[in-house]
C-alpha cells in the first residue's frame, strides 16, 4: 500500500502544494447567492470541488460549517468528501479532533477508514490530551495508507502563550516548548527514511516558527499544512522567506482570499495562486 505521505508527495509534484480550504461561511453562501442551509453548504462545496480539481491537488474541507447543519449537514459533506476524491484530490479533513482510547479510535474510523461514510484523506488532530494519545491514531492511519496534520503552531493569535511556552519535563526534553514538543513526538511517529512523513504538521504561515521551536531539524519529514494565507495577513509571495529550508514540505492553504471571489471568479482566483506559489521554486 502506497503511504499519505508519498501520495501527498505524488501529488505535490503533479498538481503543485497549494491547498484550497472548503469553508462556506454564511457570508460567502450569501454572497454566492446560496442559502444558508445544508443544501446551501453541499452546492458550495461541489462547485469549489469543480473548480479546484483541474487547477490544484489538495482540498481542506471544515468540517464544522457542515456540522452546524446536522445530519443533513453532515450528508452534505459526504457528498463532497466523495466527490473531492473521486476527482482525484488528496482531501484533509479539517475537524481537529482530539481524544483519547476506545473515543479517538472511533474517529479515527469515521474519517480514515476505507468506504467510511466520512472517509478522508487525512484528518487534523489536535494533541493536547498528549502526544501519546495521538500514537494508537497514527498507527490506524499509516496502515491505511491516511494521514494525519497535528496542530503545532496554529495561526490564531490566542494560541501563541501555549504554544510557545516552555516544558518542564526534563526526561522528555525539557526546555522545549510546546509545539517543538508536538513536532518531536510527530517525528518519532514517522520515523526515519525518505520523503515526507504520512503524519504531518499545522503549522501558521502567520506566527514566526523559529520563535516558538519549530527549527528545520524538528520539522524533518513532516508535511506541513500552513493555514493564515491570504485573508489572515500572510503573503503567499513570502512563503520562501517563512519557510526556508522546509519550504518543499509546505502544503500553503488559501480559503477565504479565493472562496471570496465568488462562483464566476474562484476559478481564476485559485490560478493567480497557485501561479503565486509556483513562483516559489521548490
Amino acid at each position: 500500500m502506497t503511504s499519505f505521505g508519498a501520495r501527498l508527495g505524488a501529488v505535490v509534484a503533479d498538481r503543485g502544494p497549494l491547498c484550497v480550504g472548503i469553508d462556506p461561511h454564511a457570508q460567502l453562501l450569501a454572497d454566492w447567492g446560496l442559502p444558508d442551509s445544508a443544501a446551501g453548504v453541499r452546492d458550495f462545496g461541489l462547485r469549489v470541488v469543480d473548480a479546484a480539481s483541474a487547477r490544484v491537488g489538495v482540498v481542506k474541507p471544515q468540517v464544522a460549517f457542515f456540522e452546524r447543519f446536522g445530519s443533513a449537514g453532515f450528508a452534505a459533506l459526504e457528498e463532497v468528501l466523495a466527490a473531492a476524491r473521486a476527482a482525484g484530490l488528496v482531501v484533509i479533513a479539517d475537524a481537529k479532533r482530539g481524544d483519547i482510547g476506545s473515543t479517538m479510535h472511533g474517529y479515527a474510523s469515521a474519517w480514515l477508514s476505507a468506504g467510511s461514510p466520512l472517509e478522508a484523506d487525512a484528518l487534523t488532530v489536535s494533541p493536547y490530551l498528549g502526544g501519546e494519545s495521538l500514537r494508537a491514531t497514527a498507527e490506524t492511519a499509516v496502515r491505511a495508507g491516511k494521514g494525519l496534520f497535528v496542530l503545532a503552531a496554529t495561526s490564531n493569535p490566542e494560541a501563541h502563550a501555549l504554544q510557545s511556552a516552555h516544558s518542564t519535563d526534563e526526561a522528555a526534553g525539557g526546555g522545549e516548548t510546546v509545539a517543538a514538543r508536538v513536532a518531536r513526538d510527530v517525528s518519532r511517529m514517522n520515523g526515519s527514511g525518505e520523503g515526507l512523513g504520512s503524519i504531518g504538521l499545522v503549522v501558521g504561515a502567520t506566527i514566526d516558527r523559529h520563535a516558538v521551536g519549530l527549527s528545520d531539524e524538528v520539522l524533518d519529514r513532516a508535511p506541513l499544512l500552513a493555514p493564515g494565507f491570504g485573508a489572515q495577513g500572510a503573503r503567499l509571495a513570502d512563503g520562501p522567506r517563512l519557510f526556508g529550508a522546509v519550504l518543499p514540505q509546505v502544503i500553503p492553504n488559501v480559503s477565504r482570499s479565493v472562496l471570496g471571489a465568488g462562483p464566476d471568479g474562484i476559478a481564476a482566483a485559485i490560478d493567480a495562486a497557485a501561479a503565486e506559489v509556483a513562483s516559489w521554486q521548490r
